[in-house]
């Protein structure tokens, strides 16, 4: 199973590793996400949590794997359907990754995600924290 993720409204970005998850069955790196996301991460993390992404990444445990210039079109289509939510750039990448990237699980903290669709009216298979 590959996992992207998501730490949209997260004030501890961290949680990845240290939290909600840690204790699910199959949640483990390597994680695939978009580089929209991982700016959103950075930018809400604590500043104490930014080691920990840093390290994330140069490990490879986070890696990027959505081009934004390949799916644009129907990234800026998923931001205008739900455009009421709203839904964040990052948001429409991690659902469109869902569309294109077979079987993948979105791991986050947003539940926005209850509300999206991928492929018009599919729930996107994610795993929110208990």
């Amino acid at each position: 199973m590959t996992l992207a993720f998501s730490s949209v409204s997260s004030t501890d970005a961290t949680g990845i590793t240290t939290g909600p998850w840690r204790r699910r069955k199959g949640c483990h790196p390597p994680w695939r996400t978009c580089e929209a996301v991982l700016s959103e991460a950075f930018h809400l993390a604590d500043p104490r949590g930014v080691p920990t992404f840093e390290a994330l990444l140069r490990r490879n445990a986070i890696t990027v794997a959505f081009r934004l210039s390949d799916d644009l079109e129907s990234v800026l289509r998923l931001m205008r359907k739900y455009a009421q939510v709203p839904m964040s750039l990052a948001d429409a990448c991690l659902v469109r990754m869902t569309e294109t990237a077979g079987n993948l699980q979105l791991l986050t903290t947003d539940a926005d995600f209850r509300i999206y669709r991928r492929h018009g009216r599919q729930a996107i298979p994610c795993l929110l924290p208990s």
